[in-house]
């Protein structure tokens, strides 16, 4: 008994010491990873165009001058002087010795100045190689010696349950560590379709964003970018987008300075168990097309209204919001084939795709109407507007176009136009509809527990 004893502790030791060298604690993984992290801190300056009005690209200046008492954008009479700063902070990761850094979008998009701050102290003014705001990816460069960067590791080989961490700036606190397990992978966001977020528990706040998230073998695994909160603040819910994602759009940025996405033209939406049974499909899957936009790579392709595309270049298209993110991967012109079910029977076709335009998306979702300024509305319930403590507005399904430029969110309760009031979307459409291409127009929306002006710009009727 002794001797079995032994050797099952011998066996017992073996096989945690195998183990151990493959995982590591966390605090190893902040030791010899954390120097690679990087706090970001970036300046806007207030400017004006030659007429004297704020420049398109500095709307929050004519809010101040037209809603001086607007909150969080405290303004002085007559409205802020030009060059008055506001700041930002968030967070990132080296990933290359040549400098090249990562971080979202949102932290940079339109600063002034961009400062790196090293946990050694140093400082370093950082070049935006370039942006994608449909990944919420962005590309720092600093040009400095010995610099530490991160292992890449592969998103896919995570599991649901499996332990996480994260290194970031929250609230301006630098190099703090979280740490949990990932919750789900492949989420589809409301108002994303080209990211198949990584669903943690680990607790991100304001100031984390565009920091690594790691596995316990001390790789990237992802750029922590979103959280789900009605507060604002962490409750239990975050996302990160998958390394190799946004490696994808790195390679590109560096290349080409800008991300190229194919485009189909449809608006899709989900199969149910019932649907596929209507349509005699063995069981619930695939994309089900809704409408073929004119003139578009699927018109021209014979793709129809009730076709179900159900593989797309070979890969099996599980779920409607697994197709955006596929086409979008592929370089416009490319001739890919589609497997779709149409009339109760598979067929092949093949469609030559092309790049996506600027204001449409890969695969639109779920059918929802678009009214005017890129936004899918929807009148509060009574449910929601007791729960909300108002009486009034219009829940935000979804964002395109000048809306997802402008920073509208999918959740946002739009309470007002102008300062007037928008108790249903028809009243928007009729308000909107009166307004001029280029007119900026004043967004009051309400956003977790605090509300927040807009500025929306219409570009096109």
């Amino acid at each position: 008994m002794r001797m079995v004893l032994t050797t099952m502790a011998m066996v017992g030791s073996l096989v945690w010491s195998t183990w151990a060298t493959a995982v590591m604690d966390v605090a190893d993984l902040v030791e010899s990873q954390g120097p690679a992290v990087v706090n970001i801190s970036t300046t806007t300056l207030a400017k004006r165009g030659p007429n004297g009005m704020p420049d398109d690209e500095n709307i929050p200046e004519f809010f101040r001058r037209f809603f001086p008492g607007m909150p969080g954008m405290p303004g002085i009479p007559g409205g802020a002087m030009p060059g008055t700063p506001s700041h930002g902070t968030g967070s990132g990761f080296i990933v290359g010795s040549d400098g090249t850094i990562l971080t979202n979008a949102h932290v940079v998009n339109g600063a002034d100045e961009v400062v790196v701050k090293l946990i050694d102290k140093r400082k370093f003014t950082a070049k935006v190689i370039g942006t994608d705001a449909r990944t919420d990816v962005a590309v720092l460069k600093i040009t400095a010696r010995n610099l530490p960067s991160v292992k890449l590791g592969n998103p896919d080989a995570l599991r649901v349950g499996e332990a996480v961490a994260a290194i970031g700036s929250p609230f301006g606190f630098e190099n703090s560590v979280t740490s949990g397990i990932v919750s789900a992978k492949g989420r589809s966001l409301p108002s994303e379709s080209y990211v198949p977020y990584i669903q943690t528990d680990v607790a991100i706040n304001p100031g984390n964003s565009g920091g690594p998230l790691f596995n316990m073998k001390g790789e990237v695994v992802g750029i922590n970018s979103q959280i789900y909160s009605r507060s604002g603040g962490y409750q239990g819910v975050s996302f990160a987008i998958p390394i190799d994602v946004a490696m994808e759009v790195v390679e590109q940025l560096k290349s080409g300075g800008k991300v190229s996405r194919g485009w189909l033209g449809v608006v899709i939406q989900e199969v149910s168990s019932d649907l596929a049974e209507s349509f005699g499909l063995d069981r619930a899957r695939g994309a089900l097309i809704a409408q073929v936009q004119p003139d578009s790579p699927a018109a021209k392709a014979g793709l129809q209204a009730a076709d179900v595309i159900l593989k797309f270049n070979g890969k099996p298209v599980e779920n409607s919001g697994d197709l955006p993110r596929m086409v979008g991967t592929v370089k416009p012109g490319s001739t890919i084939p589609l497997e779709i079910w149409r009339k109760g029977k598979a067929q092949t076709v093949r469609v030559v795709l092309t790049e996506l335009p600027v204001e449409e998306q890969v695969a639109g979702r779920s059918g929802k109407a678009f009214v005017r300024g890129g936004l899918a509305l929807s009148d509060l319930t009574v449910e929601q507007r007791r729960e909300l403590k108002i009486d009034y507005g219009l829940l935000v399904e979804d964002v395109t176009g000048d809306a997802l430029r402008a920073g509208l969110r999918s959740g946002d309760v739009i309470l007002a136009l102008n300062n007037r009031k928008l108790p249903t979307v028809d009243t928007y459409r009729k308000v909107i509809a009166t307004m001029p291409v280029g007119t900026i127009v004043a967004i009051l929306v309400r956003r977790g527990e605090g509300s927040l002006y807009i500025p929306l710009k219409i570009s096109a009727d």
